[in-house]
Formats: structure tokens, C-alpha cells, sequence
């Protein structure tokens, strides 16, 4: 049994709640506001908090915090009065468990709180699973090595854009917030998953992938929710869908935006109510996940065109992490090329250990329209045909060395002695044509090479493009607007 504390300013409603959960075995403690909640918190080991929305003086949400503060395994749940998706969305947010919706008869409280229970009761496994787990492999008690980081570090790359990546998949990670990942098809969004997923609490469970653009419709509700026995023509037996198999871990939903509207629904009581209902089933099977969505497409576009549901768009989209196509990145390419050709060598051409500095130049122009999906595809075949002890120009595909940029973004310089020169002479051409293309307006230059315009004024001066060592007058406002720019990107990522 459990320890529960409730939290109510309604007297027959607290009392009401207290009882109920006394006859299911439960310790319980009583509060009569939100600060003396938090109090008696402090007091005391509770496993589930049981807190009324609208209430004088601190409310809920103000106790929902106030609990994450303190342990975010103790499970929150909200009640109101005044249920709607924007209170829940509000609430899952920060954290909560659960709401349920005033009035509610004994038997959905008794199923909220046994379900609430045993998520903590699941969660506190975990923590000690995670804790021996640890001890074994660490017994010296040094630091033990971490499936979170060597995830992470599958994420090749050294753009600003990567960067700004890995550090927002630290901070979300140990949290049980649903994540929304959007990026061009290539571009390594289940890598993303995995890493959020190899990061959070959760690491000890399974991690579910499903490619929801991949399966029929006619299947995709047996996929995800399972069947019982009989539920229709060739169900020899009972199918567990893959939330049920997810249970305790994450599930990850690539090509969400492929779903009809009608699985969407479905889609969205599940997220809300935290169970599923197999296809032919007689009751509802609770469930512990993490749900983290995937598409190459702008869901808030697809809300707009009436494709994807406003509320599971809402529901899924909490805290969105975007991966930039590779042509956008550029920096990350020769750092891909050579954690590819590292990862496919021994097994296809042992003898071929570096890029040629042409073979490096045409890799850096090439414009990847399958992004880094194609990348790796290039180097291996590449190292099919090369002749060690490197991959030269002429062993890439005719694509690739026979590309010659049409946008005068990128020309390659005759007489350019390293790779260094040519990167330059490279970056030069890129901000200058984009520079005049935007007609010297250096807050539309900087916003087009998706750079902040502080940036922006070095890179001019270090190239000698335009006059910047004296600015003229309406550069301030320039730059005073270029900083509420970057001010509004930097809070955007």
C-alpha cells in the first residue's frame, strides 16, 4: 500500500477523497490548502500527491511544482472542475501524473490512484535496478560508463545547430516530457530518440520504435494497441500492441504526421488516460510510457490544412527539437565523412584510413538532398573503389565529384594549397552572395545564413565585404533588431 496525500480547500470533497483511499489500504494524510500541503510534505514520505486545481492562496499548479521540486517521482494528480486539453496539456507540462474531472464517482478515483501507485512503485524499481546495476560494473566506486553519453555520441557533428542539439537533449532527457523531433527524411532523428531515451530514467525499460508511415491502416491500431484472441479473421491468439510492450520505457512514433485522423483520436485518448484498449477487448490495460513523436513534416502546417489534430499536436509537441538539413550544417560534414569512414573500414577496405584534401573539397560542395543518410552511403561506396591509404575524388560517386554548384554560393579556386584556404574561400563566396542577394541589409543576410547579425559584422570584416568599420546610420537599429532576433531564435531552440 501507499501513502497519499490529499490536498483540498473543499472540506467534503477532501474528506470524501481521504476516504476512499483509506478503504483501499492507503496511509493518508489531509491538507486543507496548498501551502499547508507542501508542509506536511516535508514531513513526511508520500508516494502520491492528490491536489484540487482551484484553490485560495496556492493552487495546484502551484503544488505541482512545489512537488517536482522536492521528487519528481512523486506522482502528481490534478482535480478540476474545470477540465479541458489546455488544463492538461498545462499540467503534463509540468509533470503531472494524471487529472481527473469533478465530479467523479469511487471507482475512477480508486483506478486513477492504483494506476498512479503503481508508476511510482515502477519508477522507485527502476532507481534501484539503475543503483545495482551501477554498483556491479562500477565496483571500485569510480564513475560507472554511461549508454546515455555513447548514445549522445553517435551524434556526430560541430555546427552551432548540433551543439545547441546535444545540449537540449541533456536538459530534456531526464524529464518525462513528450518530445517532438522534426527533420528531412536522412537527417538522424532516431538517433535523437535513442539518445533521449538512453539519457532519461527510463533506460532500464525498452525502447518501442514504430514507423508509423510504414504500416497499413488496417493494421496500425493491432499495432500499437493489440488484439485479444477472436477479435477478428486470423487473430489465432492475444497480440500485445507496442505500448503495452513499451511499458516502463519509451516508445517512439517516427512519421507521426502519416497517421489517419481517426487513428489520431484514438492516438490522443491514450496519451490522456494512460491506457489502451486492445481491438476486441473488454477493458482498458494501463501503461507506463514515454512518448517521443518524429516527422519530416511541419505538423503546425498540417494543423493549419485541417491533416493533424490542433489537440494531439498540442499533446505531442511539447518541447520540439529541430534537425537542420545537412546542406544547412555544413561544418558537420567532414566530421560525419570521417566517423563514417572509421565506422565502415575494417569491415569493407581496412587499408583506407583518410580523405584525399580533393575528395574532402567535393564532399564539402555537394548539396546532399538524402542528408546524412546519404553522406554514409557515399563513403562506403567510396571506400568499395578506393585504393589505400585514401578515398580520392575520383572514388566517389558521379554525383559527387561530377557536382558543380549552379549558385556561385561555392566556387573552388584554382591554386588553393590546403583545405583550410579552400573552406575559407568557400565561406567568403557563400556571405557575399547572400550579402548581395539581400541587398546589403545585414539583419536579412544574417537571418538567410542563419547566423546572428553579431556574427554576421565579424565575418564582413574579416572578408572585407561591405563597409563595416564605420556603420552608418541605421546599423544600430540593424543591430538592435538583429539582437531581438537572435534573442528570439536562441528562445525558440
Amino acid at each position: 500500500m501507499g501513502s497519499v496525500l490529499v490536498i483540498d480547500d473543499n472540506d467534503t470533497l477532501r474528506e470524501g477523497a481521504v476516504a476512499v483511499c483509506e478503504r483501499m489500504g492507503h496511509r493518508v494524510i489531509a491538507a486543507a490548502s496548498g501551502e499547508e500541503g507542501l508542509k506536511r510534505l516535508d514531513k513526511a514520505t508520500i508516494d502520491l500527491v492528490l491536489t484540487d486545481l482551484k484553490m485560495s492562496g496556492l493552487d495546484g499548479m502551484g503544488v505541482l511544482r512545489g512537488v517536482r521540486e522536492r521528487d519528481a517521482n512523486i506522482a502528481v494528480i490534478l482535480m478540476t472542475a474545470y477540465g479541458s486539453i489546455e488544463n492538461a496539456v498545462e499540467a503534463m507540462k509540468l509533470g503531472a501524473f494524471d487529472y481527473i474531472e469533478k465530479p467523479f464517482s469511487p471507482d475512477v478515483l480508486r483506478v486513477k490512484v492504483d494506476r498512479a501507485l503503481a508508476w511510482r512503485a515502477l519508477r522507485d524499481d527502476n532507481t534501484r535496478l539503475r543503483a545495482f546495476a551501477d554498483a556491479l560494473s562500477n565496483p571500485e566506486g569510480g564513475a560507472a560508463s554511461s549508454d546515455g553519453e555513447a548514445a549522445l555520441g553517435q551524434i556526430v557533428g560541430e555546427s552551432a545547430a548540433i551543439l545547441d542539439l546535444k545540449h537540449r537533449i541533456r536538459k530534456v532527457a531526464p524529464t518525462d516530457t513528450e518530445v517532438h523531433i522534426w527533420g528531412a527524411s536522412g537527417t538522424g532523428k532516431e538517433l535523437v530518440a535513442r539518445a533521449l531515451h538512453a539519457l532519461s530514467r527510463r533506460s532500464v525499460g525498452p525502447l518501442v520504435t514504430v514507423n508509423c508511415g510504414a504500416i497499413p491502416e488496417t493494421l496500425i491500431e493491432s499495432e500499437l494497441f493489440g488484439h485479444e484472441k477472436g477479435a477478428f479473421t486470423g487473430a489465432q491468439r492475444r497480440k500485445l500492441g507496442r505500448f503495452e510492450l513499451a511499458n516502463g520505457g519509451t516508445i517512439f512514433l517516427d512519421e507521426v504526421g502519416e497517421l489517419s485522423l481517426a487513428m489520431q483520436v484514438k492516438l490522443l485518448r491514450v496519451l490522456q488516460e494512460r491506457e489502451v484498449d486492445r481491438v476486441g477487448g473488454e477493458k482498458p490495460v494501463p501503461i507506463d510510457v514515454r512518448v517521443i513523436s518524429a516527422t519530416n513534416k511541419n505538423l503546425g502546417e498540417e494543423v493549419a490544412a485541417g491533416r493533424f489534430r490542433e489537440d494531439l499536436f498540442y499533446r505531442l509537441h511539447v518541447v520540439p527539437l529541430q534537425i537542420l538539413p545537412l546542406k544547412e550544417r555544413t561544418d558537420d560534414i567532414l566530421p560525419l565523412a570521417r566517423h563514417f569512414l572509421e565506422k565502415r573500414q575494417r569491415r569493407i577496405n581496412p587499408g583506407v584510413v583518410r580523405l584525399s584534401q580533393d575528395a574532402a573539397r567535393h564532399l564539402v560542395t555537394y548539396h546532399y538532398p538524402g542528408n546524412v543518410r546519404e553522406l554514409e552511403n557515399i563513403i562506403e561506396q567510396a571506400l568499395v573503389f578506393a585504393t589505400p591509404p585514401e578515398i580520392r575524388a575520383s572514388d566517389l560517386p558521379q554525383q559527387v565529384a561530377g557536382f558543380s554548384p549552379t549558385n556561385n554560393v561555392f566556387q573552388i579556386p584554382a591554386g588553393q594549397e590546403t583545405l583550410n584556404e579552400f573552406l575559407e574561400t568557400a565561406e567568403r563566396q557563400m556571405i557575399l552572395s547572400a550579402y548581395e542577394g539581400c541587398g546589403g541589409v545585414k539583419t536579412e543576410t544574417a537571418r538567410k545564413l542563419g547566423i546572428k547579425t553579431s556574427a554576421l559584422y565579424y565575418k564582413l570584416e574579416k572578408y572585407g565585404i561591405g563597409t563595416v568599420a564605420k556603420r552608418s546610420p541605421q546599423d544600430p537599429a540593424e543591430e538592435s533588431q538583429g539582437s531581438e532576433s537572435d534573442s528570439q531564435s536562441s528562445e525558440t531552440r
